[in-house]
């Protein structure tokens, strides 16, 4: 787990990315997971994508070996891409979950987020967000609320931090020895509203995923906690491992503009926040202007009215094609005089034909 070079599986089911000792990354197509620890005693931290769950097994057993499980899985968060497969793991796995107090209610069926909000605008995943998930999974008995004062005995030599904003009951996990700092989505390593930002992985400090984020106060002073711990490298929900001063100086950069550069112009969200209480959503703000739906439905509109008239122009083009007067069939016949004709339309077909000659 020391070796300085990054170690690889089977491209089949991705990558692993050294970020530390004893801490290991798998991506998990647009979100990481991470192992923490050895073969002695490992935690997973998020539960990646939906459809992901074999893969990470996989990735596991390589690097601790065959039948290899954690002793516990811990979420930064439970949106979406953070738990998508969470339950196909407790199927194989039988451990715990552990999440913050104030995500436990979308972990147990009790309450759905509030809607994403992509008039954030930031690009194409922004626009995207309207077809995200927000549907809670009921995991019952099986999670558990983080203690409330210091460390999960799973996880040891790290410390639980509460960075909410992008979701109430968000934590991030920091290891003081070596200033370790995994992230989750408080901030990312790559502008996650962009498409092509997400596909080409471009190292960033960026703010949190913005279509999610439902409390932008909150985020602002998450992200200046972690900016003042002085990680030696970051780790985050999204994005590549970054570390070192040009790391650290671009967090505090962010954490210096938030209010100018990270926060959106717009949205649901910027105004006022949405509110959480441990049964779930308390409020949620009205949504913002959003000019899409309009778009859309003229789109649908012109879509109509180009098919109709299709079918018009392809109707009256049938009605008006030339069609063929028929046909003029010539038979012998032994009696004289052994030739006659015979007019038949174009549909017919005489049993016995010598000679036809179309007729226009």
């Amino acid at each position: 787990m020391d070796n300085q070079h990054t170690p690889a599986i089977n491209q089949r089911y991705g990558s692993l990315q050294r970020v530390a000792p004893g801490v290991l990354g798998l991506p998990t197509l647009i979100v990481n997971v991470y192992f923490v620890g050895d073969a002695d005693g490992w935690v997973l931290v998020d539960a990646g994508i939906s459809r992901f769950a074999g893969n990470i097994r996989k990735a596991a057993e390589q690097v601790f070996g065959l039948g290899a499980r954690p002793k516990a899985i811990v979420l930064t968060h439970g949106h979406f891409d953070h738990v998508g497969s969470l339950e196909a793991l407790l199927k194989v796995w039988d451990v715990p979950v552990y999440a913050h107090k104030l995500e436990i209610p979308y972990l147990t069926g009790m309450s759905s987020y509030p809607p994403p909000d992509p008039t954030v605008g930031g690009g194409a995943m922004a626009s995207m967000s309207r077809v995200f998930p927000t549907k809670p999974l009921n995991l019952g008995s099986r999670v558990k609320s983080f203690p409330l004062i210091g460390e999960l005995p799973e996880m040891p030599g790290w410390e639980i931090i509460h960075t909410p904003g992008h979701a109430p009951g968000h934590v991030s996990f920091f290891r003081r020895r070596d200033g370790v700092l995994i992230a989750g989505d408080a901030f990312v390593t790559t502008n996650q509203e962009s498409f092509w930002s997400v596909v080409s992985r471009k190292r960033e400090i960026h703010r949190p995923p913005a279509y999610f984020t439902q409390d932008w106060a909150a985020a602002h002073r998450s992200v200046q906690h972690l900016a003042n711990l002085e990680p030696s490298v970051v780790a985050t929900g999204h994005g590549l491992p970054m570390r070192g001063e040009e790391m650290r100086a671009a967090l505090h950069h962010l954490a210096k503009n938030f209010q100018q550069e990270a926060i959106p112009a717009k949205g649901r969200y910027v105004a006022h926040p949405a509110l959480f209480n441990e049964a779930g959503v308390d409020y949620v703000p009205p949504a913002a202007p959003d000019p899409l739906p309009k778009v859309l439905a003229g789109v649908a509109l012109a879509t109509l009215v180009g098919v109709a008239a299709y079918a018009l122009i392809k109707r009256n083009r049938k009605h008006n094609e030339l069609k063929p007067m028929g046909t003029r069939t010539v038979y012998y016949d032994p009696e004289p005089p052994h030739y006659r004709t015979e007019e038949k339309s174009s549909t017919h077909i005489p049993r016995v034909r010598r000679i036809t000659r179309p007729e226009y």
